[in-house]
């Protein structure tokens, strides 16, 4: 039986974490699903409660910048830039991985990845538990992210052990992800830090993400499988406003099926059966996204077109997540 607690009354769920169970809690950029990262029974229990492949790392969470060097090989004085820079927060940064780190984790790879989350919930629990956490989303493999508490309890109720309502989460979507093990660095999964912010910090980074389709090992999570999906198919139209409401306008008045759009920038789709609005910026369609993929399900919608631009720094993480979402089915107007 799963167990509730909120973010105030941490005593338990970090005793369970010690004790080799699994507790969800939140972060800043959507809820985790966490177990001891040096317990391999205890990771285990991850997969199984996802229905995760086993191919897929896990991010290991830690709450001091100075636990990094009892899980990882060695440290560059760049890395060590970019960790003063950004942690805690939202990049994960992945290092050549220490013998401490079962292969359960790192998915048999030599690599780890690690994050130090800005989420004072999240820091309290890995603290009171004593152990470094492994946690991928907590949601069921290959549904959205959940990023209020709602979404965590509809996938995973009876799946663990303790849940912590730490209502929203603050990005939306999940950290950035680069590679920091060789001579270059390189950003594995886009995030809220974008290869602008980076760029300012190391010159290691020579070029922004680059969507590579049909990747057979994947060095982190969110590189092979599908991933952020809801029940209903999802087509993004890619384009200017104008463009989008007409090839959107145009589909609406002969539809077939029940039809859901996300609109953009305010843009009026008067006879979509539901609309939601994803704003007037690229951060806060970010925020929205993935409440906004469940809510479509929950209105039991069955196509969704969901308007989108192009556009760079944190746009490049919010086209990765919506792109997978729709398995590449992109519509350009």
């Amino acid at each position: 039986m799963t167990k509730i607690v909120n973010n105030g009354d941490l005593d338990e769920a970090a005793k369970c974490l010690k004790n080799g169970g699994t507790v969800i809690f939140p972060t800043e950029t959507v809820y985790g699903l966490g177990a001891d990262a040096l317990n391999e029974k205890a990771v285990e229990k991850i997969y199984t409660a996802k229905g995760r492949p086993s191919d897929n790392p896990l991010i290991v969470h830690i709450a001091d910048k100075n636990d990094i060097d009892k899980i990882v090989r060695e440290v560059s004085p760049d890395a060590r830039k970019l960790m003063d820079a950004f942690w805690p927060g939202p990049l994960t940064l992945i290092f050549k991985k220490g013998g401490a780190v079962p292969t359960r984790v790192t998915a048999n790879l030599d690599t780890v990845a690690v994050r130090f989350p800005s989420n004072e919930t999240a820091q309290k629990l890995i603290k009171k538990s004593g152990v470094f956490v492994a946690a991928p989303s907590a949601n069921l493999s290959g549904s959205p992210s959940p990023t209020v508490f709602e979404h965590v309890c509809d996938d995973m109720m009876g799946r663990v052990d303790f849940i912590i309502d730490g209502g929203e989460c603050d990005v939306g979507i999940e950290s950035t992800v680069l590679d920091v093990s060789g001579d270059e660095f390189k950003i594995l999964r886009p995030g809220y830090v974008t290869f602008e912010d980076i760029r300012k910090i190391t010159d290691k980074i020579k070029t922004d993400y680059v969507d590579i389709k049909g990747v057979k090992t994947p060095k982190c999570p969110g590189m092979k499988y599908t991933h952020y999906s809801p029940k209903a198919e999802v087509f993004v139209v890619l384009g200017s406003s104008e463009n989008c409401k007409k090839y959107i306008d145009g589909i609406l008045s002969d539809k077939q099926k029940k039809t859901g759009v996300l609109s953009y920038k305010n843009t009026e789709y008067k006879n979509a059966d539901y609309v939601i609005n994803a704003g007037d910026d690229m951060k806060h369609y970010a925020y929205v996204l993935y409440e906004a993929l469940r809510e479509f399900d929950k209105h039991n919608i069955d196509v969704i077109y969901a308007q989108f631009e192009d556009e760079s720094g944190i746009g490049v993480a919010v086209k990765n997540r919506i792109f997978k979402s729709a398995g590449y089915k992109i519509i350009n107007v």
